[in-house]
């Protein structure tokens, strides 16, 4: 199936059929949706890589994701390929560990497959300028800025929840139900990045309401991993500490420190009450399900397309957008029995 058999088939001329297929204005409404379901209808693909070719102009948006385990970005790949082909571009996915250089990584795939852009999922929050010339395509952080970096605003676009803020908002609700003795569960207390940003709000909360940090009290696993979360948690168990509750910084280490804590005797709220930030969908399924803050993962992915495409088409600047999250009250969150 071709392009001039689509045309054939709705009968109109190919070159209606190419500027449907590249998003142009000039198309009358009623005859762009019989084009398009005459593409629905024969199952026609278009053939990107010859389009590109003809135009001589890239198509691809580079998307580099720093954490191949993380579920959370795993959401957003989703919504973010969903909207770079909608907007006539393609998707050009690297996911890379998160001991990984994101900015090398994407400098390479911009030189091999003709970037026209890059979004950056899960990077660090301290880059500088010297590391990012290497790039010389516009950028976009999703989910995170560049809070410890030099880069001057208007050198990139961001979108992301206010961490800090959003740690302290859960250790606080935490202290709402009346817990006292609460302990944190990070990746890195002091690696510039959601850690430790994360570990501040979890110290401000404390310091906001009368409580004394409690270095005893502090779970590091020194990676993103599951595993790692897990045998942390155990390891604040099985060295005395104690505490009647637990913020974590993501749902997917939340999953792991739960079944700690349950393989450790201690139930969930019961004896531990349990909070974490992302909001992801499988966390509505454990026992008990987690209560979480959740992030409107689909409305920053837009936001991240909608911003790197105006920079590329020449209609937009440079922005940064700081969006909430919303608390989703599940079942692991309890006042305290003691």
């Amino acid at each position: 199936m071709t392009i001039k058999d689509v045309a054939a088939y709705c009968g109109v001329s190919v070159s209606t059929v190419s500027r449907v297929l590249n998003d142009h204005p000039d198309v009358r409404d009623d005859v762009r949706e019989r084009v398009r379901a005459a593409i629905r209808e024969c199952n026609f693909v278009p053939n990107n890589s010859a389009r590109a070719l003809v135009s001589s102009r890239s198509t691809a948006i580079g998307v580099v994701s720093r954490g191949v385990d993380n579920p959370f970005l795993s959401s957003l790949i989703r919504v973010l390929g969903r909207e770079i082909h909608q907007r006539g571009y393609t998707m050009v996915l690297q996911q890379i560990p998160t001991s990984a250089d994101e900015v090398r990584a994407a400098a390479e795939l911009e030189r091999e497959k003709k970037l026209l852009g890059v979004i950056f999922l899960g990077g660090r929050f301290n880059y500088t300028e010297q590391e990012l010339r290497q790039l010389t395509v516009p950028f976009v952080c999703c989910t995170y800025t560049n809070t410890f970096g030099d880069l001057r605003e208007d050198a990139y676009s961001s979108v992301s929840i206010r961490d800090e803020e959003e740690a302290c908002k859960a250790v606080e609700h935490l202290l709402s139900h009346g817990h006292r003795r609460i302990a944190v569960l990070l990746d890195d207390a002091g690696d510039s990045s959601i850690g430790q940003l994360r570990f501040q709000g979890y110290k401000r909360a404390l310091e906001k309401h009368g409580l004394d940090y409690d270095p005893g009290l502090v779970a590091l696993t020194g990676a993103y991993d599951m595993k790692d979360a897990y045998d942390g948690v155990c390891a604040l168990i099985d060295g005395g500490a104690d505490f009647t509750a637990l913020m974590v910084i993501s749902d997917a280490l939340a999953m792991a420190a739960m079944k700690a804590l349950t393989d450790r005797g201690r139930k969930v709220p019961e004896d531990c009450s349990v909070i974490a930030i992302d909001g992801l969908d499988m966390t509505n399924y454990t026992v008990p399900t987690l209560t979480t803050l959740c992030q409107p993962a689909a409305e920053m992915a837009r936001e991240s397309v909608d911003m790197l495409t105006g920079i590329i088409e020449g209609t937009g600047v440079h922005r940064h957008k700081l969006v909430e999250t919303t608390l989703r009250e599940g079942a692991s969150v309890a006042a305290p029995r003691r």
